[in-house]
């Protein structure tokens, strides 16, 4: 006699329900019904709208800013554990506040500890993210956390574009893991770029470790926010003699003017994931739906399958 699962259920956050339906419809279900009610001073609460007694749950919500996007997925969390939940997973295609991994200067906060606290005090029995900003993260948890890696959907797309001469590019120092895994799949070389910041989103120098001269150079990152340091690494590259330069980054923040500063760089193209909604103005920007990849996780998670092959890194 086959084994018979728990029910599972789909929810969303309010700013995710775009991702939210592709992987719903990628996992073969409908996506849940939720209402979020609003008070005239902001506060808002969240209330399932279909019982979830006994139910697996899982919560999409990425916490980009504002940080209105972290407290409704808590309070989803916590909706769910008073409703009688069995399994509440929490899906976070965009684990936010993650840059804030560690003490980097005195009498400053570990804010992505926190938010691995706030989750679990909230009642999540388990985190499905993608590319999170510094791995050790995952340790911040007492409980599963399925770190994903966008390289599963962005790899593919490198090898179809077959290019001669190529060169996987980190923008950073703290990059240089990402680079050199990417880099093994496509049996390439690798090169560095070393900047120094002045603060947060200023760059002050930066340096090539590596030749790119007559290469096709692809710069991967897990975020572009400003695109600041994208646009003045595809200027020293091709200052070097690079043939062209591309980039991949997962999570597109896209702060500011930095779509309209892509549009206008030397960047020959842009691919990025749909983890945060944003609409895409310039052509240069392409966006990859990870939607497939997190539905079959969940439905593993699900069905209780291996999810090892999808740890490309």
């Amino acid at each position: 006699m086959a084994k018979k699962f728990e029910e599972a259920k789909i929810f969303s956050t309010s700013t995710s329900k775009e991702l939210a339906k592709k992987i719903a419809k990628a996992y073969g279900i409908p996506l849940g019904k939720m209402e979020l009610q609003r008070f005239k001073d902001g506060e808002f609460k969240p209330s399932f709208q279909e019982s979830i007694r006994g139910k697996r749950v899982f919560l999409i919500g990425s916490t980009f800013s504002p940080s209105d996007n972290l407290m409704e997925l808590l309070l989803m969390i916590d909706a769910a554990k008073r409703a009688s939940a069995l399994y509440i997973n929490a899906v976070i295609p965009y684990f936010g506040w993650a840059r804030q991994e560690r003490k980097d200067e005195p009498r400053v906060p570990i804010a992505a500890k926190l938010v691995a606290n706030m989750l679990e005090a909230a009642g999540a029995s388990r985190v499905i993210t993608m590319d999170l900003h510094a791995d050790p993260i995952q340790g911040f948890f007492e409980i599963p956390v399925d770190h994903l890696y966008s390289s599963t959907i962005f790899v593919p797309y490198i090898q179809n574009l077959n290019l001669d001469n190529l060169v996987i590019a980190s923008p950073d120092m703290g990059g240089s893991k990402r680079a050199y895994a990417y880099s093994k799949f496509l049996n390439s070389d690798v090169v560095i770029c070393y900047k120094q910041r002045k603060k947060a989103n200023i760059i002050g120098k930066m340096e090539l470790i590596g030749d790119v001269k007559g290469k096709n150079v692809v710069l991967v990152d897990d975020i572009i926010d400003t695109g600041g340091t994208l646009i003045k690494a595809t200027d020293l590259m091709l200052e070097k003699g690079a043939k062209s330069v591309r980039a991949i980054a997962t999570h597109a923040l896209l702060s500011n003017n930095a779509q309209e500063r892509i549009a206008g760089s030397k960047l020959k193209e842009l691919v990025v994931t749909d983890t945060i909604p944003r609409k895409i103005l310039s052509k240069k920007i392409k966006v990859l739906t990870c939607a497939p990849l997190f539905a079959e996780v969940m439905h593993n998670v699900h069905s209780h399958k291996s999810i090892s092959d999808k740890f490309i890194m």
